[in-house]
């Protein structure tokens, strides 16, 4: 492309931006990067791709793979992952004896089961690794135009590029590799970035070419192009990058900014030119490609024990078989003449009893097997997964604003979200928006704004019911209706309403008045919309105030064909919050270039807005450290200013004396914002003589263009020097509001007995008012706040947070009245010394004690620190939820992470186990979904231990009756399909559709939630209890069936049972009995659990009639058995009918028992559901349904209750002073 079109403007974005984006001019004085020592080994021919082909500069290649495996790793990775499992493990090797003298079963028997389940899993693994196999072809096969040489380029797959090609990549295109930026379309070298792929960040990053390649802007000016670059080695660091670029003979020194990395977006750029410096894997982006921290639920991790338990009854009853096996043998073996005991081997031989009992203990673990249950692990992981997918396609937690469905990014923790006991929440974007809204601001001492925010909403709701004057009259804090009732009688003697309004979350809201909505921006007030600003006194601060709004910022504006308006891409909501209120005040930035930003003014002539070009001259961009951002202007008049915005620590200290004359007027108003839950920044300005911005210019670009590990300090010493003597012009306040549903969703959770911590970067008094919008904190609640006073020593230090904890704690020991509550308040300095080892158990214990706790101005790392604590420190689950970058390392850190597809990007979601869209989805994902995961996987697998636990037994009670012989009473056959075919369906339907009570009931007894933190479907008890069942099971099935079928006829011809009727009449029994137990044991039936749990029944008589009519040399002893010796008999019916009554019947008065006279919560609303009761008696279900609840003290149904507690309270004193009185 020519350079026709590109027109160069007097001054360059290269010399306005400092801290993050530089480009640094030909180093004439100043030395190149030192790259010498490990990690500072890669050299690239630019140009020269073929250079990198033999070792040491032999680099992979760009073709990338996120599989797990490959042709020839599949197998023996997949069998190796397969066999880490103990009981896999265990089968393999009673497969590998199978085929052994001394096994007890046909070795197809053994290995087609273990074929089948391991195969499953495998077929799972490989199809899986599949997907990925398939997006990495998509991405490897892109496209990208590169030099072939002589400067024509033509099209390359991304698999084929080498490091050193140059490619020219085009707008809206990803970067194939991780690229030098050697030219764009403008004519100043920059270029427009997303990153969104990288970091999360929406908003568009500035790049920049070095000043000695900007005349690379051709395809046919890299015909004769060389350079080289010698740089650090591949890492993950994505904001690091330290090199030099050798060209034309000099050496510059190369930084982030240079660099374009993979997998990021061109944008807002017509094309760009680029170097391939890493390639494929060693790309920063697949640096960072790590996987997430291995998680496993309680269950899980409890499944494992119970197997252990299962092995050591194994091993128990297989050394009793190969005692008794060896007695036997010794004794009784030389009477049974039969045998040939004088002709035998050495498996049974009389004269070596002790050796033939060990072979018989192979025999026996071997025999015995079927106590494991070898389906139950594919059986888990293919429930796990239909579960994760009816979480995905649940429509209620579906965000129509944003088109985000809830995710279950992992299925091994579903049943772990039944199990919660304490939430760990980010505040910003998680709580809240994060979408700023222009509220209120400060001008020159003058508060603007008449917008209450909604933590001043819910501050007048609570001034107005009376919750700030415990001691005021009763006639002040009656709420009357029209009626003239008091609507606290009306609360108080029907909760079910007061539970409709909390669910709807119709809360009451102080009147405005109606006006088209604008996104970004709330702020009314006359004084200044529509012109009447110019009427104000003091009219040049207001000038200057909107005037740095509209210029202060690093956003780009595009223009929306639609709306004919500017939609602005900024690097954060609060700077694009600020951009449409100077929109709407009449100062509309409406374009940029590369030396300037134009303001379209609309006063004082609406009509005919003014265009005013104002030229940048320098850029001092905001950094966490910095706390505030400068930009250096030149306007029409040639007026040299310094407009600064930050915050108002930072402000305060750089103010000239003359500039703080509304300093205290400011300063009330910030701390009034931060009352009303706002975030506040100051405005300030500082005009500058052209000769003394020259000055500080020329130091400004000795600083820029310095190399070495003293350049940030440089950096930051000469914006100090201009960022000072500032005037003061005032503050503005924007409101992050609360997401949909927040209060209601912490009320239900609070109600299902769950605590919920909050852990913000924000300011205490923000926290604070945020933690009162969303019912966390309430009035009347005692604020328990743990500070660091100002010591000099870190042992003093600790010493006071230490007795500060101490005697909170007695204070909360020391409480008498039981409704009261404690709210625990903490900053990061004191956090940082609160979660040391000597002090994290006092800290712990206090935070456990009160109903809230909010962390303030944490960091990303002590977010981590404080959730390992409460993990750790109480061994209960935890739950971290967030939506930023900041919040990874607390969602990896809990046992469920929890991601928000917020505005602030999507690395918190790519760290997660679920991911939703609004904080408000969690009460159903837990109270509902979490609620049903749990009880579903913890009956399916006691069922699945009861089941062979019914069945394995038999196997020994036939070995022991025929005198420790090995024998098996049932068909291979039999044996092979019990786990993979007869009985896994059913117990997959369990633990897929099982319901004890539908979503709509969960939601209105929340307290029902607490069966899963409690465990009362998977706790020791109820697990011996489920063995114990198999245990009798096992013990009427054998023993009756012997007894019955051993001393009579069998037949009408009078023939007995032979060992094959006794086999397929046992086995028909267990089929009978383990399928009726799942049926008594489902509470919810749909077609297919009826479908599952019947057609399993049938199954088995299907098989029988198959089996019996194969040949004789398949059957064996069961040819036609079904049809020409068990149906035609009766007693083969009734034996079958009369195990499975008696096999059942315990549990079945167990669980009758249990429901009339201690029945469980949900127990009792089956029965009103059943009875229908719901509907014929609202007002009964309506009270049941307000108990349902876990006492709590936080939400909107604890601050309901203090209210009706503290009007009961006052109306009670009125009446004992009024009888007072009568008695006088």
């Amino acid at each position: 492309m020519s350079r026709v079109g590109r027109t160069r403007g007097k001054l360059r974005w290269s010399n306005l931006y400092t801290f993050s984006c530089i480009r640094p001019n030909v180093l004439e004085t100043e030395g190149p990067h030192s790259l010498q020592g490990p990690g500072f080994s890669r050299v690239v021919y630019c140009n020269q791709p073929r250079a990198h082909r033999k070792t040491p500069l032999k680099y992979p290649s760009n073709y990338i793979s996120t599989t797990k495996y490959n042709i020839v790793s599949f197998l023996p990775k997949a069998i190796f992952e397969q066999f880490r499992r103990v009981a896999n493990f265990y089968f393999l090797l009673a497969a590998i004896l199978s085929l052994t003298p001394v096994t007890p079963f046909s070795a197809v028997s053994m290995i087609a089961p273990l074929a089948f389940v391991v195969g499953l899993s495998m077929a799972k693994e490989a199809l899986e690794d599949w997907r990925r196999f398939i997006q990495d072809v998509k991405v490897n096969s892109r496209k990208v135009s590169t030099h072939k040489g002589e400067g024509k380029f033509g099209y390359k797959p991304w698999q084929r590029i080498q490091v050193g090609d140059v490619v020219k990549v085009e707008k809206d295109q990803f970067f194939p590799a991780d690229l030098l930026l050697l030219s764009s379309s403008y004519e100043d070298g920059i270029c427009y970035v997303e990153t969104v792929n990288l970091d999360g960040e929406t908003n568009l990053k500035v790049k920049r070419s070095l000043e000695v390649t900007l005349p690379l802007d051709d395809d046919v000016t890299f015909k004769d192009f060389t350079g080289t670059i010698r740089c650090e080695d591949p890492n993950p660091n994505l904001y690091t990058f330290v090199g030099n670029f050798e060209y034309d003979r000099q050496t510059y020194a190369l930084d982030p900014s240079h660099i374009l990395l993979r997998d990021s977006k061109l944008r807002n750029t017509s094309y760009i030119y680029g170097v391939v410096i890493f390639t494929g894997h060693d790309s920063k982006v697949m640096q960072n490609a790590t996987k997430s921290p291995s998680k496993r639920s309680r269950i899980e991790k409890k499944m494992d024990y119970i197997i252990y338990i299962l092995f050591t009854i194994l091993v128990l009853i297989s050394l009793i078989s190969s005692i008794g096996f060896a007695v036997k043998t010794k004794f009784g073996m030389p009477k049974w003449w039969y045998l040939q005991p004088d002709d035998t081997t050495s498996l049974y031989d009389p004269k070596r009893p002790s050796l033939a009992g060990i072979f018989h203990l192979v025999t026996a673990l071997i025999l015995y097997g079927y106590l494991i249950p070898i389906s139950l692990y594919v059986s888990i992981e293919v429930v796990k997964v239909l579960q994760a997918m009816f979480i995905n396609q649940d429509i209620k937690m579906y965000d129509d604003e944003t088109g985000n469905p809830a995710q279950a990014r992992t299925s091994n923790l579903n049943e772990e979200l039944g199990q919660v006991d304490t939430i760990l929440s980010d505040k910003t974007g998680t709580l809240t928006c994060n979408q700023m809204d222009f509220l209120k601001c400060s001008i020159a001492g003058v508060p603007y704004g008449m917008v209450s925010s909604e933590v001043e909403i819910a501050a007048a709701e609570l001034m107005a019911n009376g919750h700030d004057e415990p001691d005021s009259e009763t006639s002040n804090v009656h709420i009357h209706d029209s009626s003239g009732h008091d609507k606290w009688e009306s609360v108080g003697s029907d909760h079910g309403v007061m539970e409709i309004k909390l669910e709807s979350g119709n809360a009451p809201k102080i009147g405005k008045a109606q006006k088209p909505v604008i996104k970004g921006f709330s702020f009314e007030d006359d004084r200044l919309m529509n012109g009447n600003w110019l009427k104000e006194p003091r009219r040049d601060s207001i000038l200057l105030f909107f005037r740095i709004l509209a210029i202060c910022h690093t956003a780009i504006p595009e223009l929306n064909e639609q709306s004919h308006s500017f939609n602005y891409e900024a690097e954060s909501p609060d700077e694009g919050a600020f951009l449409v209120a100077a929109r709407e005040f009449g100062f509309e930035f409406c374009k940029r270039t590369q030396s300037s930003v134009f303001i379209r003014e609309r006063y004082p002539s609406p009509r005919h807005p003014i265009e005013r070009e104002f030229k940048i001259l320098s850029l001092l961009e905001f950094s966490s450290k910095r706390k505030r951002m400068s930009v250096i202007v030149q306007d029409e008049h040639g007026q040299i200013t310094l407009l600064c915005k930050g915050a108002d620590s930072i402000i305060f200290d750089r103010l000239s004396k003359q500039g703080r004359a509304h300093e205290e007027d400011t300063n009330k108003h910030l701390n009034e914002y931060a009352e009303a839950g706002l975030r506040t920044l100051v405005l300030a300005y500082r005009k500058l003589e052209e000769s003394e911005y020259s000055a500080w210019n020329s130091e400004y670009n000795k600083a820029k263009t310095a190399i070495g590990s003293d350049r940030e300090a440089l950096l930051e010493h000469v914006a100090d020097l201009m960022e000072k003597d500032l005037t003061l012009v005032g503050a503005t306040a924007v409101e992050d509001k609360l997401q949909e549903g927040v209060p209601q969703c912490i009320d239900k959770l609070a109600q299902a007995g769950l605590k919920i911590w909050v852990l913000t970067g924000d300011k205490m008094e923000t926290a604070i008012n945020i933690g009162y919008a969303c019912s966390l904190l309430r009035p009347g609640m005692k604020r328990v706040p743990i500070t660091l006073t100002n010591t000099d020593t870190e042992k003093a230090a600790k010493e006071s947070i230490l007795m500060q904890i101490t005697a909170a704690s007695q204070m909360i020991n020391l409480e008498k009245d039981p409704h009261a509550a404690f709210a625990l308040i903490i900053d990061g300095d004191t956090l940082s010394y609160a979660l040391k080892d000597d002090m994290k158990r006092h800290f712990l214990g206090l935070a456990v004690d009160c109903a809230s706790v909010i962390c303030c101005r944490v960091s990303p790392k002590q977010k981590a620190l404080v959730t390992r604590l409460v993990k750790e420190g109480t061994g209960k689950t935890t739950l971290a939820i967030g939506d930023g970058a900041n919040d990874v390392g607390m969602i990896q850190e809990a046992d469920i992470g929890v991601g928000i597809s917020g505005v602030e990007g999507m690395q918190a979601v790519m760290s997660s186990d679920f991911s939703i869209a609004q904080f408000r989805f969690l009460e159903r994902l837990l109270v509902v979904h979490g609620h049903w995961c749990y009880k579903r996987i913890a009956q399916m697998i006691c069922y699945f231990f009861y089941k062979n636990i019914a069945f394995g037994l038999t196997l020994f009670y036939f070995e022991a009756y025929t005198g420790f012989s090995g024998q098996s009473v049932y068909d291979d056959w039999y044996m092979l399909l019990f786990n993979v075919i007869l009985t896994s369906l059913p117990v997959i339907s369990l633990g897929v559709f099982e319901q004890d009570v539908s979503s709509e009931v969960c939601l209105q007894f929340p307290a029902l939630y607490q069966q899963g933190p409690r465990n009362l479907f998977f706790d020791w008890y109820r697990i011996c209890g489920w063995m114990a069942n198999g245990l009798y099971s096992s013990l009427i099935i054998f023993f009756l069936t012997i007894n019955i079928l051993d001393h009579q006829a069998f037949c009408a011809r009078g023939q007995t049972a032979d060992m094959a009727t006794v086999g397929a009449t046992m086995f028909t029994c267990i089929i009978w009995t383990v399928n009726c137990q799942i049926a008594l044991t489902m509470s919810h039936f749909t077609w297919i659990q009826h479908l599952f749990v019947w057609g399993s029944i049938c199954n088995w008589y299907i098989f029988l009639l198959l089996y019996g009519m194969a040949s004789p040399l398949l059957s064996g002893n069961s040819y036609h058995i079904l049809i020409e010796v068990l149906a035609p008999v009766p007693m083969y019916w009734i034996v079958t009918l009369l195990i499975t009554i008696t096999c059942n019947l315990p549990y079945l008065t167990h669980i009758s028992f249990q429901r009339s006279y201690n029945p469980m919560d949900h127990h009792v609303i089956q029965e009103i559901k059943y009875y229908k009761k719901d509907v014929e008696d609202q007002i009964m279900w309506s009270r049941e349904s307000s108990k349902a609840r876990q006492k709590t003290k936080i939400g909107f149904t604890a601050r309901v209750e203090a209210k009706i507690r503290q009007l009961k309270g006052k109306l009670q004193k009125k009446y004992s002073a009024f009888n007072v009185q009568m008695g006088k």
